[in-house]
């Protein structure tokens, strides 16, 4: 046996055979002790794990506060009960046969995996009523091996995951309770996605926004843009006339020739007092 298994992968079959008909059939026109035999006959059988058809026979259904009660507490355990119900009030309910508690434990394991898709050994073994792992296993291989369960072994960690597990029979009054768990499925399912449709309308309008915001800004840009060339068309006009209209020698309206000629009347004013003397 290798460390960890992988069992039933395959997925399950989608048109199983409802082997419990024959039983049904049998049980419409059998009394007394043909009944009970029937009850028997359907508990033993190795491919029948739902009773729910069984115990809706009006046949069945009559032997409730009778002599023969048990058979139909029994026939109630292994339709939604459990190997340690059993366990617990042997007294209620049939002497089983060593194939009718494997049948139970091996149902007792789908309960298990309904609730939950990884179960420890050791609450397989509390369950089950088992102090050998070696005996645990084989019954969880074969509980996989009837297509009740698909699943693997971790024999390191000593854990059973499940990836597949049979429904069992509805008890009487629960239907009202999976209503209850799917309206509120349907009211959280409601609530997340009235949440999602609030988020989509918040992010449409900050989308808006933004977009309004990028349009605005890229007209102050286009607006700016017009402004610095405007002014700069202004500057280079200015620099211009300041270059070649008249006046450009600090404002003292004299041209080009004058400002030759001015230096040479004030060059050396002391040889003309000096010539005036020398006249004398």
């Amino acid at each position: 046996m290798t460390q960890d298994m992988l069992l039933g992968n395959e997925e399950p079959s989608k048109s199983k055979e409802t082997f419990l008909e024959k039983f049904c059939v049998l049980a419409k026109s059998a009394n007394g002790a043909a009944l009970l035999d029937v009850i028997r006959q359907a508990l033993e059988a190795p491919n029948v794990f739902v009773f729910g058809e069984l115990l809706a026979e009006p046949n069945v259904a009559q032997l409730k506060g009778g002599p023969d009660a048990k058979y139909l507490e029994t026939l109630n355990l292994f339709a939604y009960g459990t190997y340690k119900e059993y366990r617990a009030q042997p007294e209620k309910f049939i002497e089983l046969s060593p194939a009718m508690q494997k049948k139970l434990q091996h149902l007792t394991i789908v309960s298990l995996a309904i609730k939950a898709k990884s179960i420890p050994y050791a609450l397989l073994l509390s369950e089950l009523d088992i102090d050998n792992v070696r005996h645990l296993e084989d019954i969880i291989i074969e509980a996989i091996y009837a297509d009740i369960i698909h699943g693997k072994l971790f024999q390191n960690t000593r854990i059973l995951e499940v990836d597949y597990a049979q429904g069992r029979d509805i008890p009487p009054g629960y239907t009202g309770q999976i209503v209850e768990t799917l309206q509120a499925w349907v009211n959280s399912c409601d609530s997340v996605s009235n949440c999602i449709e609030m988020q989509i309308k918040y992010a449409n309008a900050e989308k808006s926004k933004r977009l309004l915001n990028k349009e605005r800004v890229e007209q102050d840009l286009i607006n700016l843009k017009k402004v610095l060339k405007s002014q700069a068309s202004d500057s280079d006009e200015s620099m211009q006339i300041d270059t070649h209209g008249p006046g450009t020698s600090g404002g003292l309206g004299l041209g080009p020739s004058e400002l030759r000629k001015k230096p040479s009347k004030l060059r050396n004013p002391r040889s003309s007092a000096v010539g005036l003397k020398f006249g004398k």
